[in-house]
Parts: C-alpha cells; sequence; structure tokens
C-alpha cells in the first residue's frame, strides 16, 4: 500500500546526512575535530590540557559557528569565503576585453600631476558572463549556453473577476509546466524621461482646434516639467529571459541539482565541445532551441494578454549596458555606435564651420581653429577637414 511523502517547500534545501547536519556542515565539524585531535596528540607530552583548551576552544567554536551559523538563508562559511574573494579581486575594472593597454605619457603624467592617488590605481579587464550578441539578439554566455530576452507587457490583476483571474493562472501555470530550461523573470525599474512628451505637446498645442484645448495641453505640459523636477520618475519594465544550455546531456525536465564538482564538470566539456569540430554546431542547436521557446512562450502567453516581444541585437545590447551601468549620463540606445564601429562625419569646410556662438567669447573661429590645430601634434587644417600629416 502506497503512502503519501510530505515534500518540503524549500526544493532547494540541501539534504541531511547526520541528524540535522548537511554533508557540508559535517566536513567542517569533522575537519576541526581531527586537526585539534592531532595537534593534541603531537603536544600533549609538554603542552599542559588548560592551556591546549584556551587555543582549542575559540578554534572549535569559530568553526561551529561558519558551520551551524546562518545570515539571510546563507551559511556563513558561503559569506566569508564570499568576503576573501571580493577582498582578493582588483576593485577596479574597465570594459577591456583585449587588455588593459598602457594610459599614454603625456596623459599618464598629466594625471599623476593633478592626483596623487591615480598612480596607486590598478585596472583590471572586466569579464562579464555574457561574452557577446549575435545579429539575432541571442546573448552568448560561452560555456553556460545562450539566453534570450524578451519584454513583455502587463496584465492588471486586480481589476478581474474571480472566474478571469482564475483563467489567468491556469494559463500562466500552463506556461510554467512547459518549461524546459532556466526561465527568469526581471522586473527592472529604469528613469523616466518625459521631455519628449513635452515638447510633443508644445509643439502640436497651436494646432489644437480650441483655444481651450491648447491651454490645457501646455498646462499639461508644464505639469509634467514640473513632476520631472520634483521628483525622480521611474518607470517599471518586465523582462523574460530564457537561458538554454549546450547539448551535453543536459536534463530536460529541469530536476537536475547542480553542485560544484558538476559544475566543473559542465565546463570542461564545454570547452572541449567548443574546440572540437561540433562546437558551432552544437551552439547552433542550441540557439534553435532556445528561438523554439520563446516561439511557445508567445503563443502561450498572448492569450492571457502578456504580449512578449523578443529584443534584437541593438535592443539587447542596450539592455545589458543599463544593468551594468544604470547610473550612465547617456542612456543606453541601440542606436548609438557600438565600440568597433566606425562614426564617420561631415567634413569640416568653411561653409559648415560652427557659428560664432560655439567659439568662447572673445575669440574669433580662426583663432579657435588654431588653437585646436595645435592642441594635437601631428595634425592640420585644411580644407577638407582635419588631415594627419
Amino acid at each position: 500500500m502506497t503512502q503519501p511523502v510530505r515534500i518540503p517547500a524549500d526544493v532547494d534545501r540541501e539534504d541531511t546526512v547526520l541528524g540535522n547536519l548537511t554533508a557540508r556542515q559535517l566536513l567542517i565539524l569533522a575537519a576541526t575535530g581531527i586537526v585539534l585531535y592531532g595537534i593534541w596528540s603531537l603536544s600533549r607530552d609538554f603542552v599542559p590540557v588548560p592551556v591546549f583548551l584556551i587555543v582549542a576552544i575559540p578554534v572549535g567554536g569559530a568553526a561551529a559557528l561558519l558551520a551551524l551559523g546562518r545570515r539571510d538563508g546563507v551559511s556563513l562559511d558561503r559569506l566569508v569565503l564570499a568576503a576573501v574573494r571580493q577582498r582578493m579581486t582588483p576593485r577596479y575594472r574597465v570594459a577591456a576585453p583585449e587588455g588593459v593597454q598602457p594610459a599614454p605619457q603625456w596623459l599618464d603624467q598629466r594625471a599623476s600631476g593633478s592626483d596623487q592617488q591615480s598612480a596607486a590605481v590598478s585596472p583590471a579587464p572586466l569579464r562579464l558572463p555574457a561574452q557577446g550578441v549575435t545579429e539575432t539578439g541571442v546573448v552568448d554566455l560561452g560555456a553556460d549556453g545562450v539566453a534570450a530576452i524578451g519584454v513583455c507587457s502587463t496584465v492588471n490583476f486586480a481589476l478581474r473577476t474571480s472566474a478571469e483571474q482564475g483563467s489567468l493562472v491556469g494559463a500562466f501555470g500552463r506556461y510554467l509546466h512547459s518549461l524546459t530550461a532556466p526561465v527568469q523573470v526581471l522586473v527592472r525599474a529604469e528613469r523616466l524621461d518625459l521631455s519628449a512628451q513635452i515638447s510633443e505637446l508644445r509643439e502640436r498645442a497651436p494646432a489644437l482646434p480650441h483655444p481651450a484645448l491648447e491651454t490645457a495641453a501646455r498646462e499639461h505640459a508644464d505639469y509634467l516639467d514640473q513632476l520631472g523636477d520634483q521628483s525622480d520618475l521611474l518607470r517599471r519594465q518586465v523582462l523574460l529571459v530564457l537561458r538554454e544550455p549546450l547539448g551535453f546531456n543536459a536534463r530536460s525536465d529541469g530536476a537536475e541539482i547542480v553542485t560544484p564538482l558538476t559544475a566543473m564538470a559542465r565546463r570542461k566539456r564545454s570547452r572541449h565541445q567548443q574546440a572540437g569540430t561540433g562546437g558551432q554546431a552544437t551552439r547552433r542547436a542550441a540557439e534553435a532551441r532556445l528561438m523554439r521557446r520563446l516561439t511557445e512562450a508567445v503563443e502561450l502567453l498572448g492569450p492571457i494578454g502578456i504580449v512578449v516581444t523578443p529584443l534584437d541585437a541593438g535592443q539587447a545590447t542596450a539592455i545589458l549596458a543599463a544593468a551594468c551601468n544604470p547610473d550612465s549620463l547617456i542612456p543606453p540606445s541601440s542606436a548609438l555606435a557600438g565600440a568597433g564601429e566606425v562614426i564617420t562625419t561631415v567634413a569640416a569646410t568653411p561653409e559648415n564651420w560652427p557659428a560664432a556662438s560655439s567659439h568662447p567669447p572673445g575669440q574669433s573661429p580662426s583663432t579657435s581653429r588654431q588653437k585646436v590645430a595645435t592642441a594635437e601634434e601631428g595634425w592640420e587644417e585644411s580644407y577638407g577637414g582635419w588631415e594627419p600629416t
């Protein structure tokens, strides 16, 4: 006769080995006990017991605190390892996949003369999980597989009736049951810029058919402008991130428990597959599975009013840049040029040279051009623009 088995709600909870101790806790306590016993065996002939206990009790208490203590759901030994790792890693990281290049001599001299602390700064290359974005918008995670990002619209759940809420929950549950790989629902907040809407209101206000409508449009534009000055406007964006591992013995039911040993084995097998002839084929197969899952998400979430819009390469790059640097003065956009793109401009001629308002007061445009020309050695001015000598 079968009996029901209770499954704990916390499925990520570690299994206990001895009593309420997990394998990690038991290993820390056993290793500390063996080391203390070995030291006692070697020193008991010439070290009194009280003196040994003065040293052993604090060490044993610290080991028990690391093994049994927890903070915010994380064991103290993991927190200590994370603190040591953070302390040993470089503090200054720059986006330089090709390596940190030395600064020019003239810039180094000027920086060292103005700031004495600049000599102590030693930047290191910033290593991100995302190694690149393909033309189709797929994020390359290296040995961890590939990922795709989609923007989701929202549904007002509170204003629905009980029957409609049950239908929404059932439809969303069907999508969750269809998952075969990790999925992340990310709700991020970003700054809201209303300058475009304010400018559009003020430009189109004179064309409205009634003076009262024009007055209302201008007042609404002034209200939005005042609202942006008095408070920080934020908007929420819901992202659906689908991740697909490479094709090395991946469990399709998503029930695999990943341990450090299995993670290291995964990375090692992934490197071998990428180095072999089938590396590109494996990655293309993972991208195909990812696109199929993204299409299924669009089809399953569409009937309940959630519109999933896949991001292209430029939009996905802008999302990643905004997540890495949320306080940037220039908001990331797909219209901005990439790091490897060549920016071309119209050649500077006397006809299209900037007006007198662009140069410092009391100087003519010719004086400003001469100062710019002498700022960099090896460059001279001509009517066709700036040309290297």
